[in-house]
């Protein structure tokens, strides 16, 4: 049946690369576009910063809740379907954010943009992969992460200059031409899947991963905000999380149709994959939130040459995800993909020997080894995770591949984050200790000039330089750990299956049918 399905399907391959695209790029960028613009929103609504915070908060955390049950909904209800109400919906939502008078407002039409907006990655991955013939899903991985890796890099610059020029309102007014373009492609031309009506919904199943997704992204995008446990609000967070993952798990092994189908965990390259994204979510994410205030705060970096030093990490990325798609027909993706994983721990102990002295030919260099090190790894991974699994469980599985990824950015921002500054307050104090008037340093005639801790000024700027190479040192403390973190998930690839292997596993169940 899935074969003949793949048979008498329409050949418009490029128009409905397009259309995903479009929604994928679409999708990708309001994930960050909006960040730059959150001053001009706080100053418009007159809101506090816990108040503006919220603009991003809803958005995480509905994307978050609504991206398991994207499997089900497209299953019930047909792909193509969803793909277009999620589209039409993200683009209303997005003029609904535009046009928004009140802080309240625009947090609950942020929600809908991200409730709307959670099924599109996915979605677009599941299409692209029954869209291609097997030997090319590489190539369609390429494509696909084209899209997730250009839509976090170019968000801030694009959201700084609409709002520069124009205002913050068309950060969101932006997603309407392409809104449109995507939704008309998508219905011309995109085919649509077999529906089940009588499919049941595990309400329970669903309420309680529901709860404990939101809860934890609750708890990791408001933590550093609210001082983490020193907050009820937190500890009430963090408690409800693990309750609720608690329930979930139980009543998943427990009942006859659960939300999540268990068997799916079963394939053993697709659990591999799931913990690979999640790593691979944290060094992608948690690397572009410490370089822009690295660049800018310490090394004095004015933000448009900030920019410009970062770019070419996306350059990497986007020349490595084009060369690997097209080379996984002839060489095996666990090689590549632990090149990959390699190259990306290389860039990291590069970043680790950083200093306030640093060049920006060194920048640039690293970045470039780490954006080829993320491109050699997306591309694989994100083909090799639904190589063993059969078609009709590529949706499902889209969504629980998407979900690793966002929770796993937004553990690796939460926790730099939060050792950022332990980090520099402990490196502060430790140096601190050093400032006395035996200390060699102090009695340099230049040096006690500008240092002298014996006069207010001269106490101030010492206090300023001692404060700036405590943030360094905890700046390459955190690079430290991703690279350890990514050396550590190099043995994950060995459980990773063959394409191959897959292929055949796939036919065998299409004959079977």
């Amino acid at each position: 049946m899935i074969a003949k399905r793949a048979a008498d399907a329409p050949h418009h391959t490029g128009l409905i690369t397009f259309g995903t695209m479009l929604a994928t790029i679409m999708q990708a960028l309001d994930t960050t576009i909006a960040n730059v613009a959150l001053p001009h929103m706080q100053g418009t609504f007159s809101a506090t910063q816990d108040q503006i915070t919220w603009v991003l908060t809803s958005y995480i955390v509905a994307a978050a809740i609504m991206t398991p049950p994207t499997g089900w909904l497209a299953a019930r209800f047909g792909r193509k379907r969803l793909y277009l109400v999620s589209v039409a919906g993200f683009t209303v939502a997005s003029v609904l954010c535009a046009i928004a008078m009140t802080i309240d407002q625009a947090v609950i039409f942020r929600l809908l943009q991200g409730a709307f907006g959670a099924a599109l990655v996915p979605l677009s991955q599941a299409t692209l992969l029954d869209n291609y013939p097997r030997e090319k899903h590489g190539s369609a991985m390429a494509i696909w992460g084209l899209g997730i890796m250009v839509g976090p890099i170019l968000g801030p610059m694009l959201g700084g200059w609409l709002t520069d020029n124009y205002s913050w309102r068309w950060v969101f007014y932006i997603n309407v031409p392409v809104g449109a373009l995507a939704f008309f492609v998508i219905s011309t031309f995109v085919p649509e899947t077999q529906k089940n009506s009588k499919l049941s919904f595990d309400v329970f199943g669903f309420a309680t991963l529901s709860l404990a997704i939101g809860a934890f992204q609750m708890f990791l995008d408001r933590g550093e905000s609210k001082d983490w446990f020193g907050s009820n609000e937190i500890i009430i967070e963090l408690c409800l999380a693990v309750l609720a993952f608690y329930l979930f798990i139980v009543h998943t092994f427990t009942t006859d149709k659960p939300f999540i189908n268990p068997a799916i965990f079963r394939d053993r390259s697709f659990s591999a994959s799931l913990v690979l994204i999640f790593i691979v979510g944290i060094i992608l994410y948690a690397t572009m939130a410490l370089m822009p205030p690295f660049l800018q705060n310490l090394l004095n970096y004015p933000v448009v040459t900030t920019g410009m030093l970062l770019a070419p990490r996306g350059v990497g990325t986007m020349i490595a995800m084009l060369v690997v798609g097209r080379a996984m027909r002839w060489i095996d993706p666990r090689i590549v993909l632990a090149v990959g994983l390699g190259l990306s721990a290389y860039s990291l102990w590069w970043m680790e020997g950083f200093s306030l002295y640093l060049s920006s030919s060194e920048v640039i260099w690293s970045g470039i080894v780490q954006g080829i090190g993320l491109g050699l790894t997306w591309v694989p991974l994100s083909t090799v995770a639904f190589a063993t699994l059969p078609p009709a469980q590529r949706t499902e599985a889209a969504g629980l591949f998407s979900l690793l990824r966002n929770v796993g950015s937004s553990a690796g921002i939460s926790l730099v984050t939060v050792l950022l500054t332990q980090n520099t307050q402990v490196n502060h104090a430790t140096l601190a200790e050093n400032i006395n008037p035996y200390n060699h340093l102090l009695q340099h005639p230049v040096l006690k000039h500008f240092w002298d801790p014996w006069t207010s000024a001269g106490a101030l700027a010492l206090n300023e330089e001692i404060t700036r190479q405590a943030s360094m040192i905890a700046y390459l403390n955190d690079f430290k750990l991703m690279m350890i973190v990514t050396v550590i998930s190099l043995p994950f690839v060995l459980l990773l299956s063959s394409p191959k292997k897959g292929a055949a596993k796939n036919k065998e169940a299409v004959v079977m049918d």
